[in-house]
């Protein structure tokens, strides 16, 4: 049944005023206690992929780069490939999916070990992946694939009762008159949020109902331009995701790293200690882009070494990690994506217990010895001191636990005990065994669990 936009916007803004719990202000939506499932959750996977996977050449910014900057490598890169009187529109009969299967992706997003999927529905280009009313003519249902591509990944997704639903959307539309007027009118009119964004993202969390909103892109508009706290009131109090939905802190120019169920505060943040408020480290696995790049080189691509110490230094400073993949035009991942998202989980698959539902410990990383981060779980009274460097010397000392001769217990996940000893001031000195490269439990970090430590 096609939902009626307008009586729905109308609706939702009146129901979202009437005995809410949670009232159109940053003071009272700040005060809505983060949902535990997400920080339990600790690592998520981004998906980048619209029309500018099309193009797939320099950035997911391609038609931004091209049209309104007119920097020279987009510039060339048209010039040379396409005739004169080419539009980025023209890209969008292109982005085809012919190879694109929601199982398959989903089959690989399980291999990972993630625990949340957040899909780019729509990015700046304005191009909605779903068959959006308010994008007529530039939405994958009327071109292209001809298919509901975000309601394909909800269902293979809702498949898998470990995987939650995130979909990601952006505010502002780079080229779109209705913005470009109210920009005009230096926000002064809304004509663009009332008949544009709020629409739709009344329609994506009543017709997907994800379970993480990941809002980006405000165009340096207010909040209030874009009535945010007017609709995240409407999201707690009343939305069919009102108890379990997380929203991150993209709602407006101001409110990045200030309001927002968790931060982002930059992209690939990475404090290095540990925040009072719950954070997420949004970072890509191609360096240099979040879209498919055809050109990219090797090198611009993390290996699984350096991914692996970012997921661990984030979730020690009590973030998650949201690793973003770009998919092909045609709807494949490509082999070195899939390569890493196999990669740790087969790592998260030995070490996914000083992970997944742990807590920052008293100290985040270790202050004698390099490389070696900790988390814990107070519930069952164990630290994780994780290394990222395997020690050349057969032991490695670590000065923050407090320890106790016939109570403290160290062992190495995936392998077995360890003997120990003590080390003055504090701490301890861990005897690692002698293992082969085939006897060692992982291969890119190595997690000690210490009970009875403190």
């Amino acid at each position: 049944m096609a939902l009626n936009v307008g009586y729905l916007l109308v609706s939702m803004l009146l129901i979202g005023t009437c005995g809410a719990e949670y009232e159109p202000n940053w003071k009272s939506i700040d005060s809505r206690p983060l949902p535990q499932w997400y920080d339990q959750a600790k690592f998520g996977i981004f998906i980048h992929w619209g029309v500018f996977s099309v193009p797939s050449f320099g950035s997911e910014w391609f038609w931004w780069y091209w049209q309104k900057q007119k920097l020279n490598p987009y510039v060339d890169f048209m010039q040379k490939n396409y005739p004169p009187d080419f539009k980025y529109q023209d890209f969008a009969p292109q982005f085809t999916a012919e190879f694109f299967d929601a199982k398959e992706w989903t089959d690989i997003f399980v291999s990972s070990g993630a625990k949340y999927i957040v899909l780019t529905t729509k990015h700046h280009e304005g191009f909605t992946l779903w068959g959006s009313k308010n994008s007529w003519n530039w939405n994958a249902v009327d071109v292209g694939p001809k298919r509901d591509l975000v309601g394909e990944v909800v269902d293979a997704l809702r498949s898998y009762s470990d995987l939650r639903l995130g979909l990601y959307h952006s505010l502002f539309e780079w080229f779109n008159p209705l913005f470009e007027q109210d920009a005009a009118n230096v926000f002064t009119t809304n004509y663009f949020p009332t008949t544009k964004t709020l629409p739709e993202l009344y329609e994506l969390v009543v017709k997907y109902k994800p379970e993480v909103l990941w809002s980006d892109g405000d165009g340096d508009a207010p909040d209030k331009y874009w009535n945010s706290t007017g609709f995240l009131a409407w999201l707690y109090n009343d939305s069919p995701v009102r108890d379990t939905v997380v929203t991150n802190d993209r709602w407006g120019q101001g409110s990045i790293c200030t309001h927002g169920g968790y931060y982002t505060c930059t992209d690939r943040y990475q404090p290095g200690h540990l925040l009072q408020h719950k954070w997420e480290n949004c970072m890509t696995i191609d360096s240099k882009s979040w879209g498919y790049r055809r050109n990219a080189p090797l090198s611009d691509y993390l290996s699984i070494e350096e991914l692996v110490a970012t997921l661990v230094e984030t979730v020690s400073c009590g973030g998650n990690l949201l690793m973003n993949i770009g998919p092909t035009h045609d709807g494949r991942i490509a082999p070195i994506f899939e390569e890493r998202l196999r990669q740790m989980g087969q790592w998260l698959k030995v070490n996914g217990e000083a992970i997944y539902k742990t807590t920052a410990w008293r100290a985040q990383k270790e202050s004698v010895t390099p490389h070696v981060w900790y988390t814990s779980r107070p519930q069952e009274k164990s630290i994780f001191a994780i290394l990222l460097e395997w020690p050349n010397n057969g032991s490695v000392i670590l000065n923050e636990p407090v320890v106790t001769q016939g109570q403290t217990q160290v062992e190495l996940l995936g392998h077995g005990s360890l003997q120990w000893e003590p080390v003055k001031p504090s701490g301890l000195q861990v005897l690692l065994p002698q293992l082969s490269f085939s006897q060692m439990p992982c291969q890119w970090a190595w997690t000690l669990r210490l009970t009875g430590a403190t």
